[in-house]
């Protein structure tokens, strides 16, 4: 019974952690290029159940006649005929020991685009990420939602600089109108009836989803020193990128949680309630 209480509990948890997820999800249902999280759980190893060894051919070793425990043998697992040896136990089956959640992956799938028709308004189609310079180093982005200060940098709405290909900041010469500025499909920025571009924006990607994780306010950092590649994906100017979260979706999961989560906790209910009926009515004196 303790064993089904452990059991129990690591559903409670594991569908707490996941419900946790799935609000946090819902909250950035309207936030520019957010990825949704994905909570993966796994089993713990099963366990392998054997059944007590109660074959006796007549008077077995360790079985003496009054049935009592076998003193001369030494083997305290002979008593009345019943024998609990583990290694010659015939199998019954594996029990389940509960589960945990071993990752919270991200979703990079696709979101949907809204046309906004601002000029600092981008988008990927594709694979990449925006980078841009914060206090804590580069980071990466999908939220395009940039603007220029009065300074004419490039910035996201916290105040962090928009990189070129060579690192640096986007500056747009004074007295520019943002209707002469496109964007390129590649992120080369032109000033309308000028053949070179003004610079670049810095698309990478990462060969590996583990490369990057999320840090908050919608920035990913790269981890174990990944090394970013040119991005495959394709800038779209005058776009944003909604986030990728079904909104139906993961309510249908929200309540679906809620339910196992309900599950296991009447299972816990259950399990006390035997463990009390076995310590205060069944070892009882008469």
């Amino acid at each position: 019974m303790w064993r089904g209480l452990y059991t129990a509990a690591t559903g409670m948890i594991t569908e707490a952690r996941r419900t946790d997820v799935i609000s946090n999800n819902l909250a950035n249902a309207a936030t520019t290029g957010y990825k949704k999280d994905t909570a993966v759980h796994h089993e713990f190893r099963n366990m392998l159940i054997k059944r007590f060894y109660d074959k006796d051919n007549g008077g077995g070793a360790g079985v003496p006649a009054n049935g009592l425990l076998d003193t001369d043998s030494g083997d305290v697992t002979k008593f009345k005929g019943f024998n609990a040896d583990s290694q010659n136990a015939p199998e019954v089956g594996q029990l389940g020991l509960g589960s945990y959640i071993a990752e919270i992956a991200v979703d990079y799938s696709q979101g949907s685009f809204e046309s906004t028709g601002n000029t600092f308004d981008l988008a990927i189609a594709g694979e990449g990420f925006f980078a841009i310079q914060t206090p804590q180093g580069i980071r990466y982005t999908r939220n395009g939602a940039f603007f220029k200060n009065q300074n004419g940098v490039l910035q996201d709405i916290r105040g962090y600089n928009l990189l070129d290909t060579r690192g640096n900041a986007i500056t747009i010469p004074a007295n520019t109108a943002d209707s002469r500025i496109t964007v390129g499909g590649d992120g080369s920025i032109f000033i309308n009836g000028q053949n070179q571009p003004l610079a670049q924006i810095q698309i990478v990607q990462f060969d590996n989803r583990l490369a990057v994780q999320k840090q908050g306010d919608n920035l990913f950092y790269a981890v174990n020193n990944a090394q970013p590649q040119p991005a495959t994906g394709q800038v779209m100017q005058g776009m944003l990128e909604k986030s990728n979260v079904e909104i139906v979706r993961e309510m249908v999961e929200l309540i679906h949680n809620h339910r196992l989560y309900e599950a296991n906790a009447k299972a816990v209910t259950t399990q006390d309630t035997m463990l009390d009926n076995s310590v205060n009515q069944v070892g009882r004196l008469s």
